[in-house]
């Protein structure tokens, strides 16, 4: 079983007494108090979304909550020697320049995006603040970084998958669903990395030689999910594959709501899926690293000197009351080799 990040209960105000006591307390810390340092953060999620919440206390799964958790650990105290502004597009493509130049004028000292696509719109309109991404998709081959060893330039960060993936999950989706005619690929092409070709090239091949069809499924608003994957509830026999896609992050509860409603077998990225009620998901861990890197770029090290890291750890999770409601056996061999079975 995969260990999950332990929630922190910390006493805010007597840990700023403590630290804020002298200079000298500061420097046992290792940071410094010459200034308020500004750490901007650009996300699509809502900000009242649980993973957008400072706390772990309150959610234990929160991006940001264990990024505070972790600079606190390094002597960076919110409020007191470094300031968090979050903004965030709602989901909202035609919101995403706005953001991006509202986090400019603030002159940050580090931005932290959250997904390939607003990674993108940041280094587009700034060449020289520090960008760590969160998650991102082939760095290299977006033009984020000249390599994953030796980024160069302005940004660097944390892949989450390979185009390999998209396979993967086609073949885990067909263990636990072993008579299916077809596959239907949700994703939304604005917000999907090279517009869905990306993972869609992967699973296209692994159909061909399992036999089904891959069928892609594209939605542009979250009024479109419903609809796209009740087409899979009718005949022939089909389940589904949910691309890595801030879009499909933001509509989590939306698209596991309807896969629910029309009983239609659906393997999902990331583990917030299976937290909002999904069938399985496979994907990396994403324990929150980003503190590491965004604490050495605040002491001077230039993002572009810190090598992308990939994931340490891929994890595959099985909902198994939920396999019992869409009338699925799940095959031992396949709860066998799971991280987490939950029921």
């Amino acid at each position: 079983m995969t260990e999950r990040p332990s929630a922190f209960t910390v006493d805010r105000r007597g840990f700023i007494r403590l630290a804020g006591s002298t200079a000298a307390g500061w420097l046992a810390l290792g940071a410094t108090s010459d200034r308020i340092r500004i750490v901007a953060s650009l996300t699509a999620l809502p900000l009242d979304d649980e993973l957008t919440r400072r706390s772990m206390t309150d959610s234990p799964t929160s991006r940001l909550g264990g990024l505070v958790v972790g600079l606190r650990q390094r002597g960076w105290v919110e409020g007191v020697n470094f300031r968090l502004e979050l903004r965030s597009t709602f989901g909202a493509p035609d919101r995403l320049k706005t953001a991006v130049q509202e986090l400019l004028d603030l002159k940050p000292d580090v931005i932290l995006t959250g997904s390939t696509i607003e990674t993108a719109a940041v280094l587009a309109a700034t060449r020289t603040i520090p960008i760590v991404f969160a998650t991102a998709n082939d760095p290299v081959g977006n033009g984020f970084v000249e390599s994953l060893a030796h980024p160069g330039g302005n940004v660097t960060g944390f892949t989450n998958s390979t185009a390999e993936m998209g396979g993967k999950w086609l073949q885990l989706i067909r263990e636990a669903v072993p008579d299916i005619a077809r596959v239907g690929v949700l994703f939304n092409p604005a917000t999907t990395p090279r517009g869905g070709r990306f993972l869609l090239d992967s699973i296209e091949q692994e159909a061909a030689a399992a036999g089904v069809s891959a069928v892609p499924a594209p939605v542009n608003a979250p009024t479109d999910i419903d609809e796209a994957i009740r087409r899979f509830s009718e005949p022939p026999k089909a389940a589904m594959v949910a691309l890595v896609d801030s879009f499909l992050v933001v509509n989590r509860q939306a698209a596991v709501a309807s896969a629910a409603k029309y009983r239609v077998p659906t393997i999902y990225p990331f583990h917030y899926f299976m937290d909002a009620g999904g069938l399985m998901s496979y994907g990396p861990t994403l324990e929150v690293r980003s503190a590491d890197y965004v604490d050495l770029i605040l002491r001077g090290t230039k993002a572009g000197d810190l090598p992308v890291q990939s994931p340490r750890k891929y994890e595959l999770l099985i909902n198994r009351t939920v396999a019992r409601s869409l009338g699925l056996t799940i095959p031992f061999t396949l709860l066998a080799r799971a991280d987490e079975i939950r029921e």
